[in-house]
This record gives C-alpha cells, structure tokens and sequence, in this order.
C-alpha cells in the first residue's frame, strides 16, 4: 500500500464542502470518484481543513491510500483527468510515509477572507468576495483584530452546531490589509473552530460599519449571539496549510 499527498485547488461555489454525504458534490466525493474511476479502488481521502458549502481553497492538503503503487505523476494527471468537468484541480502529487497524515500532522492552517468595500454592486467577483457597499473604518478593525489574537474561549464565535470538544483555541496571528476596494483578513492558527472564522470576520466587519461591540466582552458573554453575523461563505479560502520541516521521514 502507498500513501499519496496531494494539493489541491476548488471552487466551493457548487459544492457541499470538503466532506461527503448525500446532499450533494463535494471535494471528498468527487475526488474519490476520480480515484476509482482512474485504478478502481474505492478509497477515503483525508483533507487538512473540512471547509463549509461555498468555501473555496488556494492549496488544501489531502491523502489518501493506493493498494497498487503508481508514480505520482501518473496519479496527479489521472485524476485531474477525470476531474476536468469539475471545479477541483490536482496541482501537486507527492508519496509519503504511512505516518504523514493530512489532518493529524498539520501543524498550522491558514485562512484569507475578502471583502469587497464599495458602493457599486459585484460583478466579476461574484461568489469569491462579499459585498460590503457601507464605507469601512480599517483601524477600528485592525484594533479590534489585534484582540482576537493569543489562546481565549472561542465560544461566542463558534457555530452551534460546532463538534470541538474544547472552546479553546489559540489564534497566532489576525492582520487586515486593503489593496483599492479589497480587504482582505488573514489568520493563522493550528486548528479552528466551526465558523470560528466567519464569525471573526463578520463581528469586524460589523465593527468596521460603527456597531458597539467590544471584542473582550464578547469572550466574557461565551454566547454565540454576543459576537457579529455570519460572514457568507463566498469569500473565504483556505489558503494551505503548514507540517513541521524538521521530520524528513514524513517524505519519500
């Protein structure tokens, strides 16, 4: 048996997220399609992140397991062979020991979410920012940002139907940057909640408007209703994620 690490990129647009059930496609589903139509095993591919419905991905991490051993080359152009009708693409295709594990050996998972702040509708963007027409004040939301920053009970900003054992999280890093009409929010942290993002992201833009809401006593409520709306889906992407560089032996 071999295992293979790929890195992937997809549109969350159509999509039911990263994990599979009846509801429709997913990146899950779609690429153990692609595998057993390729060498017709019937596998589980294993993702760094489970992203929600809409949730887009510039370079998520997978594996999975092949009982015949192929190149990784072979692997990567079969199943993006398979998978060009389809809003995932196979950018790289590596093998690994059987100790690398996509989800497990993560050591750091890294978000960006945009928005676009304007007055005039979206157009060409459509489905990968969300619209903000009211104008924004950065600072407040860079201030409010910092806060949001260090190992604190992320409960106001968890969905509810969160399955985390622990409210605890530490987030290592929050920055907002604007580049013309974007805004873009990056965070950084080993492990997320639920919609930890979203939430952080639509209580700063809610900030960013005027709204009277202060970070620290939104962690000291531990009440999801205290915390801002629910940023759409549209704009978030995962952008990769992080393994620790001083274990060679995870490679081949």
């Amino acid at each position: 048996m071999t295992r293979y690490k790929v890195n992937l990129e997809y549109d969350g647009t159509n999509l039911i997220g990263w994990q599979e059930n009846q509801q429709g496609p997913s990146v899950q589903s779609l690429l153990q399609d692609a595998i057993f139509k390729f060498c017709g095993e019937k596998v589980t591919v294993f993702g760094a992140g489970r992203t929600d419905a809409g949730v887009h991905a510039i370079n998520m991490v997978a594996h999975f397991d092949l009982d015949k051993e192929q190149s990784a080359e072979t692997v990567k152009k079969a199943l993006n062979f398979y998978l060009v009708e389809e809003p995932v693409s196979v950018l790289n295709c590596e093998k690994v020991n059987d100790d690398f594990h996509a989800r497990f050996s993560c050591v750091k998972r890294h978000y960006k979410y945009v928005v676009l702040n304007r007055s005039a509708p979206v157009v060409l963007q459509k489905n990968r920012v969300w619209w903000v027409p009211q104008k924004l004040d950065i600072e407040k939301m860079k201030t409010a940002a910092q806060k949001l920053v260090g190992k604190h009970d992320f409960t106001s900003f968890r969905s509810v139907q969160c399955q985390s054992k622990s409210p605890i999280k530490t987030l290592d890093s929050c920055t907002i940057t604007q580049n013309g009409d974007e805004i873009i929010f990056e965070f950084s942290a080993r492990s997320f909640l639920h919609h930890q993002v979203r939430n952080m992201v639509g209580t700063l833009v809610e900030i960013g408007i005027g709204k009277d809401l202060d970070v620290d006593k939104i962690f000291e409520a531990k009440n999801r209703s205290a915390a801002g709306v629910n940023a759409p889906a549209s704009g978030l992407f995962f952008v990769r994620a992080d393994y620790a560089t001083d274990d060679d032996s995870q490679f081949l």
